[in-house]
């Protein structure tokens, strides 16, 4: 137990540990953090400090729970299109946050990593990333992963021109192009595909986030705006999602016979399925 972490709840993990299954990658789009700001008469910076204390939370509970890897959609491509004044403030805010959090993150063994097209990214802010990812390559508890100046088109435009020219060079046939090569050229492609994808704020979208990645995903959308989203909540989106019955294109028969194998089988890593 943490030194933040109450008896009530280490009794909710045990017993959400208990009921079922415990998805073993969980993305997250948090959004809502301008709209929490303005709901309390706060400038939007505001909504924006206060969603990075979520991130550590349910960061926290996340490895606590058992789950291997937290994919975060932390800044899309689309975001560099906001007010300059804004960008730069979360520019600060995920510099300031990449330093204060480094030795949290030795001493809950999770290891940081990146997806996205980082190197658009201000130098001192690359630079506190690859110190960090440097410093918990070794970690072993569960892997943070942070999409930074990501969306899903360009992962795949990316990923297609490195196919092209391969087969273009003769490094690649034609019909060795299925879908275990594309996802092989993915930035994903150490993680296996996301069990369950939350998004806060009541959105019904993906948001050009993990478009290849979520074709088999459970999909849980909270109405809470990011900044107030606390373990409690995410508890309540695991407990959904035990509930579904994830039939991957078979019928619920087949499950039933095969439900231990097939559960091993779907969670093997990518490159040895």
């Amino acid at each position: 137990m943490s030194k933040t972490q109450s008896i009530s709840d280490v009794k909710l993990q045990e017993d959400l540990k208990n009921s079922g299954e415990i998805p073993v990658h969980v993305a997250i789009i948090m959004d809502g953090n301008g709209r929490w700001a303005r709901k309390r008469g706060l400038p939007r910076v505001a909504g924006h400090k206060r969603g990075v204390d979520t991130v550590r939370e349910i960061t926290e509970a996340c490895a606590q729970i058992g789950v291997k890897y937290l994919t975060l959609f932390t800044f899309s491509t689309e975001n560099w299109n906001r007010p300059k004044d804004e960008v730069s403030t979360l520019m600060r805010l995920l510099l300031k946050s990449i330093k204060d959090r480094c030795d949290e993150l030795m001493q809950n063994d999770i290891r940081l990593t990146t997806i996205g097209n980082v190197k658009t990214l201000p130098i001192e802010v690359q630079k506190e990333l690859n110190y960090a990812i440097e410093r918990t390559k070794n970690n072993k508890k569960m892997t943070l992963n942070l999409a930074l100046s990501y969306s899903g088109r360009w992962e795949l435009l990316e990923a297609f021109r490195t196919i092209a020219k391969q087969t273009c060079e003769g490094n690649l046939k034609i019909e060795d192009i299925n879908e275990k090569c594309v996802s092989d050229h993915l930035t994903t492609k150490d993680f296996p595909d996301p069990d369950l994808l939350i998004r806060t704020s009541g959105e019904f979208r993906v948001s050009n986030f993990l478009l290849w990645q979520i074709a088999y995903t459970e999909f849980y959308i909270s109405n809470v705006y990011w900044p107030s989203f606390n373990r409690k909540h995410l508890y309540e989106a695991i407990r959904s999602f035990q509930t579904r019955e994830r039939r991957f294109g078979r019928v619920s028969e087949q499950l039933i016979k095969n439900d231990k194998g097939l559960k091993n089988v779907l969670h093997l890593p990518k490159e040895t399925v």
